[in-house]
């Protein structure tokens, strides 16, 4: 593997000008075709199989009127006014009338025909029935639906627009933006020249460019949700810039000892981007790997972000060299520039951290475990849900209309859920859905059962079920549990519990059963991976358990600000609740691929200098050493790009952004740069011990760069025969 990427990273230096223009051309090219092809987004986290899908599903066919994305119009009177007052009345009739004549609206409900009032008659319903599923629904039909009241609001009342039908893609603006800076600030600090800097985040960037495009492009094909190409921005922008310092910094090291820029950048692409490679396809493996859960949105957020880092890794060994190639000496600091091999090399703070963790390293050891542990301690606490209509953000006319629900009418009618009776004939649902009646009354947590509307037919019937408590509450999962035992198994009648918060319950259970699985299939793979890479037994698990560290960590911290509500205000959550549904599954994928990214740059150093003749010792002083800079340069760029997203309001994106960039910050700071030094110090020798016969059977992929160096140290006849042209140093 490092010899063909030293081909590779040799070409791309020699026809840098070729290789410039083949990428400008793959971008221009997929530009165009996110322009001409791009597709819409949604927030439809469907979920095949379970009960409220399938239910679902069936209205569409059956009762397509009941099938459509709701919407909710709450009015409210002034202060000490009710809607009985004939001016107020006539306002709400008006606006029940202009919502019926929407464009997308199948009907809308009068409230006081519908009873949908306050005790105090001051605040009313009017629900709104659209013909669209919420992600069908075009950007015209929810400007008119948010728009209508004006009337009613120049009457004096309140008017307030909600419902699933203002779920839309979250917007990422320029706030992100923040953590690309401060990540360019970190670069010229860490590589000590601008150009060099530049060109590293001018490379992620083509990267990012070109990933997100090609993902547009496809999106008239295939069904994004909103989520998916943030997380493929996120992940690409901070992969691709971790990716290309990794390699411009073993470059610079390079031309230090004394290499051509030709030969420095086309050892660095087979030694530093050997590494790179195999780190991102472990990241890719690890996100393709989401599909096993059989969750479609899930796997296309999986596959989505693991196609933009298949780009960053192609862009890193293929145009980091040509622009390696254009830049020349000018990636060195100016005074380093005249002579490189004749400047002071001075030892980095590296080398004394890696000999003090090594000096302290049982304490160090039992303090990160037992830190760590703690910081997991919340965890087992954590519950799972898609987000309700009160985790937008204050401001937003979807969260001012839960929050005036809630306040006037209780939680429980911002989580309304669907009781969908069916059978073969209009006289057996009828008859069912008195049964069901019957069976429903003293439900615990359930406030009260609407009135059925049926089908054209007859034989489909929907009731409302309003819980007690919201959506996203212990008390309304219970509920829909206790519906669903108490009304199944009545003969030839189908019951199905449906509606957005029983979607939502359906998909966090689903997600919360396949995350062990998940987990165990990626630990497993861990340590394959990496008895493969380092050919040893410890090494590897050391690395599984301290990813399930890093795991646990970033799961209790998140729980306690995220869901606890602890410290929320530092994060700009308003509104603490279960974490999203998805977000544990995935975090254990990304972070996964990410810890095994540090695990590869430390140890395949310390292992290239222990088979090169090092001793232990020495072999860890020096990984640590020489990889601590460029570790921490990498891990404070991905905690910054991450943390740019906590800055938006989503509450999906926030969530997100906030757990990957802590779980950066204790897997590279905690667990890669403190406790594997002190680990691999304490096991010696025993670190890489492996059993012959296994030794024998695995594939040696060389990602030490072993071989290759043998062949450029090897008399130039024996190089001649092995490449044609001879390696000159």
């Amino acid at each position: 593997m490092a010899t063909l990427l030293y081909r590779l990273g040799r070409a791309s230096f020699r026809h840098r000008r070729a290789v410039g223009a083949l990428w400008l051309v793959v971008l221009a090219a997929l530009a165009v075709g996110a322009l001409t092809l791009r597709g819409e987004t949604g927030n439809n986290f469907t979920m095949p199989g379970t009960e409220s899908q399938r239910a679902i599903d069936a209205l569409q066919h059956e009762f397509p009127e009941a099938s459509g994305a709701s919407g909710v119009i709450v009015v409210q009177a002034p202060a000490g006014r009710t809607l009985q007052d004939p001016a107020l009345a006539g306002a709400v009739m008006g606006l029940v009338k202009e919502a019926n004549g929407l464009p997308g609206v199948l009907a809308a409900v009068d409230p006081f025909q519908a009873k949908a009032l306050t005790p105090d008659v001051r605040t009313a319903m009017v629900n709104v029935q659209f013909k669209q599923r919420a992600d069908e629904i075009t950007p015209a039909e929810k400007d008119a639906f948010l728009a209508s009241g004006a009337a009613a609001a120049q009457a004096g009342l309140r008017v307030e627009h909600g419902g699933e039908v203002l779920s839309a893609p979250p917007e990422v603006g320029g706030t992100e933006a923040i953590g690309v800076v401060i990540a360019l600030i970190v670069l010229l600090v860490t590589l000590g020249s601008l150009i060099a800097a530049g060109m590293t985040m001018f490379n992620a960037l083509i990267g990012v460019g070109a990933g997100m495009a090609g993902l547009f492009a496809l999106s008239g094909v295939i069904e994004l949700t909103s989520t998916a190409p943030v997380l493929a921005l996120m992940l690409g922008l901070a992969v691709g810039i971790d990716y290309s310092l990794f390699i411009t910094s073993r470059h610079r090291q390079n031309l230090v000892e004394g290499l051509s820029p030709e030969e420095a950048a086309a050892r660095a692409v087979g030694t530093a981007g050997s590494a790179v490679l195999f780190a991102g396809v472990t990241v890719i493996i690890a996100l393709a790997g989401l599909s096993v859960v059989n969750i479609p949105f899930l796997t296309v957020m999986g596959l989505a972000a693991a196609g933009t880092v298949a780009v960053a890794v192609l862009v890193a060994v293929t145009l980091l060299p040509a622009l390696l190639g254009f830049a020349g000496l000018r990636v060195l600091p100016r005074r380093m520039r005249a002579n490189p091999a004749a400047a002071p090399v001075k030892e980095g703070f590296g080398f004394r951290w890696a000999r003090l963790v090594i000096k302290l390293r049982v304490p160090v050891i039992l303090v990160g475990i037992l830190g760590l542990g703690a910081l997991t301690l919340p965890a087992p606490d954590m519950r799972l849900a898609l987000p309700g209509p009160q985790a937008g953000a204050e401001g937003t006319p979807a969260r001012d209309a839960a929050d005036l629900v809630s306040t006037s009418f209780g939680e429980g009618f911002n989580g309304r859920l669907a009781l969908v009776v069916s059978s073969d004939s209009a006289q057996q649902t009828g008859a069912a859905v008195g049964q069901v009646n019957q069976k429903l009354q003293g439900t615990p947590n359930l406030l009260f059962v609407t009135p059925p509307n049926f089908s054209q037919d007859s034989k489909t019937a929907v009731l409302g079920l309003i819980p007690k408590d919201g959506p996203t509450s212990a008390s309304t999962e219970d509920l829909v549990h206790e519906v669903r035992d108490r009304t199944h198994g009545l003969d030839g009648i189908d019951v199905s519990v449906t509606g957005q918060t029983a979607i939502g319950i359906d998909v966090s259970e689903k997600l919360s059963d396949a995350m062990p699985i998940y987990l165990l299939l990626v630990v497993g793979l861990s340590v394959l991976l990496l008895m493969l890479v380092f050919r040893s037994i410890l090494v590897p698990l050391k690395a599984a358990l301290g990813f399930l560290l890093t795991v646990g960590a970033t799961f209790g911290i998140t729980v306690f600000i995220f869901q606890q509500g602890h410290l929320a205000g530092l994060v700009g959550l308003d509104s603490p609740g279960p974490l999203v549904s998805f977000l544990p599954i995935l975090l254990i994928g990304i972070l996964f691929g990410l810890a095994m990214d540090y695990e590869v740059f430390l140890v395949s150093r310390m292992r290239e200098d222990f088979v090169h003749g090092e001793t232990p010792y020495q072999a860890v002083v020096s990984g640590t050493g020489h990889g601590a800079r460029v570790v921490t340069a990498a891990a404070l760029i991905m905690t910054s790009v991450f943390s740019g997203f906590m800055l938006i309001d989503d509450p999906i994106i926030k969530s997100m952004g906030f757990a990957l960039a802590i779980g950066v910050a204790i897997d590279a700071f905690v667990v890669r740069m403190t406790i594997v030094p002190a680990v691999m110090s304490l096991l010696g020798r025993g670190a890489w011990w492996i059993p012959r016969w296994l030794d024998r059977v695995l594939p040696d992929v060389d990602i030490e760069g072993e071989k290759l160096r043998k062949r450029i140290d090897a008399p130039p006849s024996a190089a001649a025969a092995d490449d044609p042209e001879p390696v000159h140093v």
